[in-house]
C-alpha cells in the first residue's frame, strides 16, 4: 500500500475522533441546558436515570460521528 493512504486515513480518524469528542461534550452541554435540573449534581447524587440517558447520548453521538468517519475513510 501506498504511504500516503495509509498516513491519510489516519489523519482522517484522528480528526474523526476530536470531532466526535467535541460533539460529545457540546451534546451533553445541550441536554444540561434543557433540562431543568442541574445535571452533574444529579450525577454526583448517584442518580441512575440521569446516568443512563447521559450515558445514551454519548453512545449516540459516537455512534453518528463513527458512521460519519467510517464513510469519509471509504
Amino acid at each position: 500500500m501506498d504511504l500516503t493512504i495509509i498516513l491519510l486515513n489516519f489523519t482522517y480518524a484522528v480528526l474523526g475522533a476530536g470531532l466526535t469528542i467535541l460533539f460529545m461534550v457540546v451534546a451533553f452541554r445541550v441536554f444540561d441546558r434543557l433540562t431543568p435540573f442541574d445535571t452533574h449534581q444529579e450525577l454526583a447524587k448517584g442518580n441512575i436515570a440521569v446516568g443512563i440517558v447521559s450515558g445514551a447520548i454519548f453512545v449516540a453521538v459516537g455512534i453518528a460521528m463513527g458512521l460519519v468517519i467510517g464513510m469519509g475513510l471509504n
